[in-house]
């Protein structure tokens, strides 16, 4: 399993409107695209207005399947560029957990869930 971390710097003010459109339709289309959302997050501490968010996938070859199916959506398509605008800076990591970490491995049913785009 590997998890991808996503880390935006959101321009200050705008973390509420953010929040509030990935809330509203950002994850009705991200979420049955790419599968294992773990968590969603703002910063409180440190570097402010960050939103970080780590989704969970069983490879890097599913993720980039998974990450071109998001971008060909034309949902996503007309969605981006709203959000985009109140993004300063956008950094992505791969994060591959240790042998120890409980987050090592996926649940069965996020795994192996089904390409919707085949239906």
């Amino acid at each position: 399993m590997i998890v991808e971390e996503r880390i935006y710097r959101v321009r200050n003010g705008c973390i509420g409107r953010y929040l509030q459109l990935v809330r509203d339709e950002g994850l009705a289309i991200q979420q049955p695209i790419l599968g294992h959302l773990l968590g969603y997050f703002t910063t409180e501490i440190g570097t402010l207005s960050q939103v970080v968010h780590w989704w969970a996938y069983p490879d890097l070859e599913e993720r980039r399947r998974r990450r071109q199916q998001l971008a060909d959506d034309p949902r996503w398509q007309a969605f981006v560029p709203r959000l985009s605008e109140l993004i300063e800076q956008a950094e992505n990591r791969i994060l591959l957990p240790t042998g120890f970490s409980p987050l090592r491995q996926l649940p069965a049913a996020h795994a192996a869930q089904p390409d919707s785009s085949k239906e």
